[in-house]
């Protein structure tokens, strides 16, 4: 399939990190036993014009209600298009999950914080523990003018110190932190401090729906997984899977959300 060429260096690889042949990996994801296993999907766009957003989303519900086991996701920004009265009517659709659910706030979100905590209980910089004690850290980025921001330094510092003693540390934040896609900012401070913790396995973007790829940054991998609504980026719909093996070991794969494809995967 005919990727665009800026798509190209998504596929460069540091030795700390490494791309799984699919035959491999189908034998790993249905044979070993996993101590966490979390799937993340962006860009849901909900209340886009002109799109079927009602039916993309059902589909996604259904698509990861069917997954064995998932301990939780996270609907990683632009949950819905410019109008925040869509927000409480996408959360019908999430409550559907039969998993534990997080959400990022994009830049189509535009909605002001209090409204944000008053739907979804936590503020737009929030993070936890999951089942298996790994931290998870969820960022915002942007505002109700829907602007490009750079997260909350001072809030993730923190929280990385209050998580330093785990072995497992993800980070969500919807807009990359870097400029090596066409959409993503420049926040030389936040990529600074996530290099300098080690026990940060791997940090998530959305955004760019037609990037699906994996960027290393000072043996840190930044991954993508493409888009699920809306109305451009690549031509199928898709949502990624990490697992952490009861070894320790972590590995994320892509499928597509229409037939549970694996698309490609990585050894994180």
């Amino acid at each position: 399939m005919k990727r665009r060429p800026f798509l190209q260096k998504l596929t460069f690889f540091s030795s700390a990190v490494m791309a799984l042949p699919l035959d491999g990996l189908g034998k790993t994801i249905k044979e070993e036993p996993k101590k966490l296993r979390f799937i993340v999907a962006s860009d849901g766009h909900f209340g886009q014009p002109d799109t079927d957003f009602t039916g993309t989303h059902k589909k996604l519900i259904e698509s990861i209600n069917s997954e064995e086991q998932v301990d939780f996701v996270v609907f990683n920004g632009d949950l819905v298009h410019d109008d925040p009265l869509f927000l409480p009517q996408v959360k019908m659709y999430y409550d559907s999950l039969k998993a534990p659910y997080y959400v990022t706030r994009g830049n189509h979100d535009r909605v002001a914080i209090g409204e944000w905590k008053n739907i979804w209980g936590y503020s737009e910089n929030h993070s936890f523990q999951a089942k298996d004690g790994s931290g998870v850290i969820l960022l915002n980025c942007s505002n109700k003018a829907g602007e490009y921001l750079c997260g909350d330094v001072p809030f993730l510092k923190s929280k990385l110190e209050e998580l330093s003693s785990l072995s497992h540390v993800f980070v969500f934040i919807h807009i990359s932190q870097n400029d090596w896609t066409r959409h993503g900012i420049k926040c030389d401070d936040l990529m600074e401090l996530i290099a300098l913790h080690k026990n940060v396995k791997a940090v998530f973007h959305g955004h760019d729906h037609d990037v699906d790829g994996i960027m290393i940054n000072r043996g840190k991998p930044y991954l993508w997984d493409g888009h699920f609504g809306g109305n451009w980026g690549n031509p199928f719909h898709t949502y990624r899977v990490v697992e952490i093996l009861e070894d320790g070991k972590t590995i994320t794969y892509l499928k597509t959300v229409k037939d549970g494809t694996v698309l490609n995967g990585h050894s994180l």
